[in-house]
């Protein structure tokens, strides 16, 4: 049985990637700020063992230790472990000044204080596990590339990638340690393109050209995506790149 712990699955990508992973052999624990009946529904059609967990990740420490904990008391009888980083916010759209404080700080703590927290809980849970073990930390190519009123998102996310490349060498010299990934999923159609195309003008100078990609359909769908994100959790030299773009996989 292969185990998949997941973050902000309850919409979005999130939501399609737990529902395209809800298969015979799978078990998934899912955490979110709310649970999903809708998962939970198709959990028990397929007979796939499901948790799911109401946290909110702004403040991951608890969540951490609570990850660490429960992996500790599973059974030694996965065939592979995987760690999905999903789970992201962005903060209000706008010069870095004129964004309130907390929003920049929930913007850090949920985009990547919480990943680095809750990968630290499963290496150190899992260290004894001789099993294929994976972390995949969803970025975006907004790590990779600056817009202006998305500093704290951009921020996060160039976070992620650096701290991916650190954590794939040090388990690189590990006898069992996990393969590390910090992939850009391509853009997708979520809330948040949402919230970007209704910005105010004034304030996000980049706004045409994510309306412009909306009109072009140029938007990937979230059902979509996650079969893309699937596609390279399979792939025999996963981790190889540590910070990778799913679009460049021909």
């Amino acid at each position: 049985m292969n185990l998949y712990i997941i973050t902000g699955a309850s919409r979005g990508m999130g939501l399609a990637l737990a529902q395209q992973l809800i298969l015979p052999g799978n078990a998934l624990l899912c955490i979110s700020r709310k649970t999903n009946d809708t998962l939970a529904s198709l959990a028990e059609e397929q007979q796939v063992p499901l948790t799911q967990w109401a946290e909110d990740l702004n403040d991951a420490a608890p969540v951490a230790k609570q990850l660490k904990a429960w992996l500790a008391k599973q059974p030694l009888a996965y065939d592979s472990a995987t760690l999905v980083n999903n789970a992201g916010v962005i903060p209000q759209i706008a010069p870095l000044s004129d964004v309130p404080a907390h929003e920049i700080t929930r913007a850090m703590r949920v985009g990547i204080e919480a990943p680095m927290l809750l990968t630290s809980a499963f290496l150190l849970a899992t260290a004894n596990w001789r099993i294929p073990k994976k972390v995949l930390n969803i970025s975006s190519g907004l790590g990779r590339r600056a817009i202006a009123s998305q500093a704290g998102y951009c921020a996060a996310k160039a976070a992620m990638d650096h701290f991916t490349r650190c954590v794939a060498l040090e388990e690189s010299i590990k006898h069992h340690g996990a393969k590390v990934c910090s992939l850009a999923p391509g853009v997708i159609d979520t809330d948040m393109q949402v919230q970007l195309r209704s910005a105010p003008d004034t304030s996000f100078p980049d706004k045409s050209a994510f309306v412009g990609m909306k009109n072009q359909g140029s938007l990937t769908s979230p059902h979509e995506a996650a079969g893309r994100l699937i596609a390279y959790l399979s792939r025999s030299d996963f981790g190889s790149n540590p910070v990778a773009d799913v679009r460049d996989v021909a």
